[in-house]
């Protein structure tokens, strides 16, 4: 199994609006058959500012459906949305 996990700091400018959308977008995203595992989390209200708003922990079976989901319509327009509203990211991938 390979966890895909990416974390991501939103600009300031519209962050609630934002943010909002990109979990609608996200949950959209529920429903590509590639992924194994889905969870989505933001920021819990009583965190420090400086944490990363939201993340993303998504398993697949192999690197061959994560490469595969990378190329997928719906994360490639995610990636395109996300891309234009945040201001830093971080991901990892490793296998368990």
């Amino acid at each position: 199994m390979i966890r895909h996990i990416c974390m991501f700091k939103l600009k300031d400018e519209n962050k609630e609006a934002n943010l909002k959308e990109a979990l609608r977008r996200l949950e959209e995203m529920r429903e590509i058959p590639l992924i194994a595992t889905f969870e989505v989390v933001t920021n819990a209200a009583a965190a420090p500012d400086s944490n990363y708003d939201l993340s993303l922990i998504f398993d697949f079976k192999n690197m061959d459906d994560l490469n595969a989901y990378q190329k997928h319509p719906m994360h490639v327009e995610f990636g395109k949305f996300i891309t234009a509203i945040r201001e830093s990211r971080a991901c990892i991938d490793y296998e368990f």
